[in-house]
């Protein structure tokens, strides 16, 4: 799924795609922001991405879907 990171002050977004569910990185968000301590996230490369709680401006968590095949809406 695909996870957009919002950080203050600067213009463009962090977007990585990770193989964790939307509740997952929901509770990493919430925990992050609740202790003040870094959010990290794992892609589905095995990096991972840690971004500073307190600049955190905002996290889009995409939906989970698997890849669509065909034409059409």
């Amino acid at each position: 799924m695909e996870v957009r990171i919002g950080v203050q002050n600067v213009a463009r977004e962090v977007v990585i795609q990770s193989e964790q569910n939307s509740d997952e990185v929901q509770k990493l968000v919430l925990a992050a922001l609740e202790s003040g301590k870094p959010l990290t996230l794992i892609d589905e490369r095995g990096h991972s991405v840690t971004v500073p709680a307190n600049v955190l401006g905002y996290v889009d968590v995409g939906s989970e879907q698997k890849g669509r095949v065909g034409f059409g809406s």
